[in-house]
């Protein structure tokens, strides 16, 4: 069952609307927002029609928004709105400082709270925290826009928790998995009766099969959601017939999720595993491709949960690989400027070790037939400013798993 009408559109019809939508947030935002605007410079925003025009626009990265943020407090000339007039101010670790906008479920996390069984009239327990941060308030405002009561318990405190739990009866929890995990043990250790919780959508851990299997035990079944405290959930698990979880998260309605090479803007063939990428259609604080860091692939086919929109594979990883090799460093952009140099390869990979107490690098390169070797082994040092070999390999042999730099020193 879908969330709204929304969810089952056609996917032409749903592309349409979201760059039509995006064309006119671009075209506000970058009169009023400087940041936006020199991000926006020179890129025709009419042209901009179809999800591979958005590849004209640079990527912007975490570390670019640290520095927007400390060059242009407080949020890097991003923001339509100023300060004051957000309903919520944060500040994560990096420092990142920020915003939630007013409105009903600004975070957008009403639908993969749905898709979680949630439903109105509900009681949530809300286990993700409230200081500084924003996940206890971005998964608050998807429970009150289902309509269900909130206890706002944050992390922590778990006897009192417990307490809260026996008292006031949740059917739906939400927070990371593993403190759901330690709840339920201090409840049986307590003797207290924690199975009202039914449903529950989590994330910001890992929720390895043992873990999830052992909730269902408990008469728990759960979904988790991929978000961050800049875009809000981007990606949600969903169900199909009698509860059978669909492989994948589906992407959220909001958003227009890329998969690109690591370290660079380019878009990746349907399959391939690279970084997640993601543009928010929110028209006080639009991000515009920001690179999350994280490696995911788009799913092929049509999701059997009904609805349409792409689903990605989840989190698979990070994408930040850079290291450090003889005291340079060296980043998945300069193996992503050999590819383009070397158009006829497949993927890359470039294999970092440890060899006679010093550190050596050799480019893994699928070719289909023989390369010009030294060739490629020169456009590496020119590159990287070291000297490495080439390993020719056939196509198909480098895993699909989006990593570039594959660092395989001991650990000191």
């Amino acid at each position: 069952m879908s969330f709204d009408r929304f969810e089952i559109r056609a996917p032409d019809v749903r592309e349409r609307a979201l760059m039509r939508d995006l064309r006119a947030i671009m075209t506000h935002a970058r009169a009023r927002a400087p940041g936006l605007r020199a991000q926006l410079k020179g890129v025709v925003i009419e042209r901009i029609k179809t999800p591979a025009d958005l590849a004209t626009i640079p990527v912007m990265r975490k570390s670019n928004l640290i520095e927007l943020q400390g060059d242009d407090p407080p949020f890097g000339g991003l923001a339509v709105t100023k300060a004051a007039g957000f309903e919520r101010l944060f500040a994560s670790p990096g420092p990142i400082f920020e915003p939630q906008g007013n409105g009903k479920d600004w975070w957008g996390g009403a639908r993969a709270l749905f898709a979680a069984g949630a439903k109105k009239g509900d009681i949530v327990l809300n286990c993700f925290s409230y200081h500084l941060t924003p996940g206890g308030h971005m998964m608050e405002s998807a429970a009150r826009a289902l309509g269900c009561a909130v206890i706002p318990a944050g992390p922590g405190n778990t006897e009192a928790v417990v307490a809260a739990i026996a008292h006031y009866r949740p059917r739906v929890y939400c927070g990371t998995p593993d403190y759901l995990k330690i709840l339920l043990d201090k409840g049986g250790e307590l003797k207290r009766d924690m199975s009202s919780i039914q449903r529950g959508l989590v994330s910001g851990a890992a929720l390895p099969p043992s873990l999830r299997e052992e909730l269902v035990k408990r008469g728990i079944n759960v979904r988790q959601c991929y978000a961050t405290a800049d875009l809000g959930v981007v990606a949600f698990e969903t169900s199909a017939g009698k509860g059978r979880i669909v492989e994948g998260m589906m992407v959220n309605e909001n958003v227009i999720v890329e998969i690109v090479k690591p370290g660079t803007g380019e878009p990746v063939a349907e399959g391939e595993v690279g970084e997640v990428v993601v543009t928010r259609l929110c028209g006080d604080y639009p991000l515009l491709r920001f690179a999350t860091g994280d490696l995911s692939a788009v799913l092929p086919g049509k999701s059997p949960c009904g609805r349409t929109n792409t689903r990605i594979r989840g989190w698979l990883g990070r994408a930040d690989q850079t290291t450090k090799v003889k005291g340079m460093f060296v980043h998945p952009a300069q193996i992503a400027e050999i590819g383009r140099r070397f158009p006829q390869l497949g993927r890359l990979r470039l294999v970092v070790q440890r060899n006679n107490e010093q550190d050596s690098m050799q480019l893994h390169a699928e070719a289909d037939g023989e390369e010009a070797a030294d060739g490629i082994a020169s456009a590496l040092a020119e590159v990287t400013k070291l000297r490495g070999t080439v390993k020719l390999v056939k196509r198909g042999q480098l895993p699909n798993d989006g990593k570039v730099i594959a660092d395989e020193r001991p650990a000191p």
